[in-house]
C-alpha cells in the first residue's frame, strides 16, 4: 500500500510537471507566431540567389508574393509590377512603351560597383588603354575565383569565349554588344543574343523565358532576363552539360474528401 500510495504521489507530480510544461509552452506559442511573422521570407523567383525577393505586404492583408514552402519559389505574385521599371529599348520587340517592364537587378549584384573602380578600372597599373592578352587567355586571378567560385571552372562557350567576349574592356560594371558598346546589367538579353540570337527571338516572341502580368498579347508584363533563369558563369551546368537547373515540383494538388482516386481524369485523356 505505502509503495502504491508512493508511485501514485510520483505520477501526481510528474503529470503536473507536464501539465505545468505544457501550459508554458502554449503561453508561448503566440510569441513564437509573432515572431516567425515578423521574419521576412525570401522568395525567389527564378533562380535561386539571382532573383530574390523578401516577401511583404503590398496593401494590408495583401502580400507581394507567397513563397513555396516546399521549394521556396514564389507560388503567386499579389503585385507581378512592383519595383519594375520599363524594359528599354529592345530591337523587334513591337509592345506600346512601359508595356513590358522589368525588375532592375543592378542593385542585389553586390560586387559590380567594386568592379568599376577597385578592381577593374579599364587603365591598369601602366596602360591606357588597357593591355589585354594577346591570345585572349587571362591568367587565372585566385582573388577573383574565390569571389566567384563558377570562374575556376568556367562553363559556358565550350572553351571558345573569355571574359570581354561578355563584359566591357574599360567599364567593367557594364556588359559589351558586338559594337563594343556598353550594355546594362539590367539588359543582358542585348548581351546574349549576340550569340543566341534564336534564344533571343524565341523570348522576344513570347515562346522562351518567363513573363507575368496581363494575359493579353498587348497587355502590360513583367519580362524575366536571361540572367534570372540561367548562371552566365555556368550555363551548361558543369557535368550535366545543360543549363537552368529543374526546381523540384510542388506535390500534386490533394483529393478532394471522399474522394478515392482520380480515375476520372482518365475518361477524357488528352490526344498525343
Amino acid at each position: 500500500m505505502r509503495k502504491l500510495a508512493s508511485l501514485s504521489v510520483i505520477l501526481a507530480l510528474c503529470g503536473g510537471a507536464f501539465y505545468a510544461v505544457s501550459a508554458a509552452e502554449k503561453a508561448a506559442e503566440p510569441a513564437k507566431e509573432a515572431a516567425a511573422a515578423k521574419t521576412p521570407l525570401e522568395c525567389f523567383e527564378s533562380r535561386k540567389g539571382a532573383s530574390e525577393l523578401t516577401q511583404r505586404d503590398v496593401q494590408p492583408g495583401w502580400p507581394n508574393v507567397k513563397c513555396s514552402p516546399t521549394t521556396g519559389a514564389a507560388l503567386w505574385y499579389g503585385d507581378p509590377y512592383d519595383g519594375t521599371v520599363p524594359m528599354g529599348k529592345m530591337p523587334g520587340l513591337d509592345i506600346a512603351e512601359g508595356k513590358a517592364v522589368v525588375k532592375p537587378r543592378t542593385e542585389k549584384l553586390a560586387l559590380m560597383p567594386m568592379c568599376g573602380v577597385s578592381c577593374h578600372n579599364g587603365v591598369g597599373p601602366a596602360f591606357n588603354p588597357p593591355k589585354l592578352p594577346k591570345d585572349k587567355k587571362p591568367a587565372p586571378v585566385p582573388t577573383m575565383e574565390a569571389m566567384v567560385p563558377d570562374l575556376a571552372n568556367f562553363q559556358h562557350g565550350r572553351g571558345r569565349i573569355w571574359c570581354m567576349d561578355c563584359h566591357h574592356t574599360t567599364q567593367r560594371n557594364m556588359l559589351v554588344d558586338h559594337f563594343g558598346d556598353p550594355v546594362s546589367f539590367d539588359q543582358p538579353q542585348l548581351l546574349c543574343g549576340k550569340c543566341h540570337g534564336d534564344k533571343l527571338r524565341d523570348w522576344r516572341d513570347g515562346i522562351h523565358g518567363k513573363r507575368i502580368g496581363e494575359f493579353v498579347s498587348t497587355g502590360k508584363k513583367r519580362w524575366f532576363t536571361c540572367t534570372e533563369c540561367h548562371n552566365p558563369h555556368n550555363v551548361q551546368d558543369g557535368a550535366r552539360n545543360k543549363g537552368f537547373i529543374q526546381v523540384q515540383p510542388e506535390p500534386s494538388p490533394q483529393l478532394p474528401r471522399g474522394m478515392a482516386n482520380a480515375d476520372h481524369e482518365k475518361l477524357h485523356p488528352i490526344p498525343h
